[in-house]
């Protein structure tokens, strides 16, 4: 590949070369490739328990790998400008889904989150997420901008710089205000949590004071107990998991076979197809394939998981407080926590640490959307890690290394 693509070429697949991001790239391509191994081993008995093909969701997953290896690397060519454009189209037809799956989508558990598009179901609000971090960021970071630099800054002309800026703040707060009014709607509360504590996080990167943050979190505390008195399933997982049923003997529900098999797993796991309590597992394709590879593949590989969703997660983190750039900091910042905290959610509901949340592994557990939405978000993020330099002189190294220290 490097004889192909010369030094001194500076067309746009050079300069992408030379300013991405090799190691989460590989990474994420990494977890992918996992992904698919554990589909194999762990979603036949799920197929086969509820009538279908033994490799219904394996092909079904590896079709859904397709575009979003597409959506993936096709982003990271974006420049800033074409990420914030690109966030904008997706979060509003993202929010206009949402809406219309209140109206006309099927109710599933309890809940109105999927559109039926013929060929797949479409889970919006997973779109939506890395969308509203990267436009919130920008706002922010331009309200940021307003009151920091004062008059002359050329921004909007005819404005007063401080209300600028509150304009801006209150544009950002109103973006997370409508999308979280629709994912209560659904009712979908774990998303929810989910995208109150990155745009909490997002804000203590800005500098916003302590008790503004605090005050966010008394909101969430109250937001989470409207959501125990008004929803009957959101206050039955949380009994469940506060104080567990006695169940008939012989009698188990989803977490204690989520445990049995995690426990069955030991170091190395049974092999692929040599799970027990997996195959009791009614999720363990999607929620709760986590516990189902401890069971065939082991501790060693859920270590394995779990240090290379660490490893894109503080990475991410890492470069992203190297950027000057109060937006794309912002932004890669905010979306290595959307990112890092859905896998976390997962897997502690996986080991009975959270209450049943209904989320995926991110890029390893099946779905549709839940791949597609991943990869859009960590496109954008590689996109905005990239600097729009002019074509590297010298080595690949040298390149690289100018890249970061811009």
């Amino acid at each position: 590949m490097t004889v192909l693509i010369s030094r001194r070429d500076s067309g746009p697949l050079a300069r992408w070369w030379y300013s991405i991001d090799w190691q989460i790239l590989g990474a994420v391509f990494l977890l992918m490739v996992l992904g698919v191994v554990f589909s194999l081993a762990a979603s036949p008995p799920v197929a086969e328990r509820i009538g279908l093909d033994s490799f219904h969701f394996f092909r079904r997953h590896v079709i859904f790998l397709f575009p979003a290896v597409a959506i993936f690397l096709g982003l990271t060519f974006l420049s800033g400008r074409g990420v914030r454009r690109a966030a904008l189209i997706v979060y509003g037809a993202g929010l206009v889904l949402m809406l219309a799956a209140l109206v006309i989508g099927p109710e599933i558990k309890g809940a109105k989150r999927w559109v039926n598009l013929g060929f797949m179901s479409l889970q919006p609000s997973e779109f939506v997420k890395p969308a509203f971090i990267v436009l919130a960021a920008w706002l922010l970071a331009q309200s940021r901008r307003a009151l920091d630099e004062g008059p002359g800054n050329g921004m909007m002309p005819g404005m007063a710089d401080p209300l600028q800026g509150r304009v801006m703040a209150l544009m950002a707060w109103g973006l997370y205000g409508l999308f979280v009014l629709l994912l209560v709607a659904q009712p979908d509360m774990g998303q929810t949590i989910l995208i109150t504590a990155v745009w909490g996080g997002m804000l203590y990167l800005l500098g916003l004071r302590w008790r503004y943050i605090l005050m966010l979190g008394g909101v969430l505390l109250v937001a989470a107990g409207m959501a125990y008195l008004t929803f009957s399933h959101v206050r039955a997982r949380v009994h469940r998991f506060l104080n567990p049923p006695e169940l008939p003997p012989g009698a188990r529900d989803q977490m204690d076979f989520a445990l049995e098999a995690l426990r069955n797993g030991g170091l190395l796991g049974a092999g692929p197809g040599g799970g027990w309590a997996n195959r009791y597992l009614p999720d363990a394709h999607t929620d709760f394939l986590f516990a189902a590879i401890g069971e065939e593949f082991g501790f060693v590989a859920l270590m394995t998981i779990l240090g290379v969703v660490a490893f894109i997660a503080l990475r991410l983190l890492m470069r992203a407080m190297q950027l000057k750039d109060p937006f794309r900091r912002l932004a890669v910042a905010g979306l290595a926590m959307l990112f890092g905290l859905q896998a976390f959610i997962n897997m502690g509901v996986n080991v009975q640490l959270l209450p049943a949340k209904g989320m995926t592994l991110p890029f390893v557990s099946y779905g549709g959307s839940s791949l597609m939405a991943m990869s859009f978000a960590m496109g954008l993020a590689l996109a905005l890690l990239r600097q729009d330099v002019e074509r590297p002189r010298g080595s690949r190294r040298a390149g690289q290394a100018a890249w970061a220290g811009a």
